[in-house]
């Protein structure tokens, strides 16, 4: 029987993508460790999207302590009888939101922080991007009616989808598999889902490689 050629697969994708539906309906067919942020138990969050500009640095330190504290437990514990370990995040994540929501030192203090936190995790042997269109995630953010995300602005997501490309056109490190989701409907449609499983079967070289899931 094939195996999951990797040990630490991250899915990811703008706000509203749909990382946390993908990452527990995989974990429902694959024998994997699932492991979900727990955004929700951020206090600060709410806040940063009333005042973005006053919350901002300690939104983005929280987050990047609390990612950093789950990692490292999940991820180092592990359990014995899952092949691989998939999270609906990777730490890369906070360094990619810090530099669009912080001033320029604020931004220098973060990296430090993060440079020293990061040095202690794994990274990702695969990351499986998400590329939807900003009027289909914006459906998904209206849908889940969390009332502290109905004041994001388009231009907001425009700006955290543009850190999330530009990073992964120039990283050579990792494998990053960005997938076209304007049509795909995993949800939905069982066969979207199969052949998204089916990706994560294949050897990637690292650096970028643009998918689109075609019926």
């Amino acid at each position: 029987m094939r195996k999951i050629p990797y040990q630490y697969i991250c899915i990811e994708g703008n706000i509203g993508a749909g990382k946390t539906t993908l990452s527990k309906m995989l974990a429902e067919e694959l024998n994997c460790n699932l492991i979900l942020e727990k955004f929700a138990e951020n206090p600060f969050l709410e806040f940063f999207y009333k005042d973005p500009e006053r919350h901002a640095f300690t939104v983005e330190l929280s987050f990047l302590t609390e990612r950093h504290k789950q990692l490292q437990q999940d991820l180092t514990t592990g359990d014995l009888f899952t092949e691989f370990n998939l999270a609906d995040y990777s730490l890369i994540k906070s360094l990619l939101f810090a530099r669009q929501n912080l001033n320029s030192e604020e931004f220098k203090l973060f990296q430090s922080i993060f440079n020293i936190l990061s040095a202690k995790i794994p990274k990702p042997d695969l990351i499986l991007y998400l590329h939807r269109p900003i009027e289909r995630v914006k459906k998904h953010i209206e849908a889940r009616a969390r009332e502290y995300e109905q004041t994001i602005q388009d231009s907001y997501l425009e700006t955290i989808q543009n850190a999330y490309l530009d990073f992964f056109k120039t990283q050579t490190l990792l494998p990053v598999v960005m997938l076209d989701g304007e049509n795909m409907d995993f949800v939905n449609n069982p066969q979207h889902l199969d052949e998204i499983k089916k990706i994560l079967f294949q050897n990637f070289k690292p650096g970028l490689h643009h998918l689109r899931i075609i019926f």
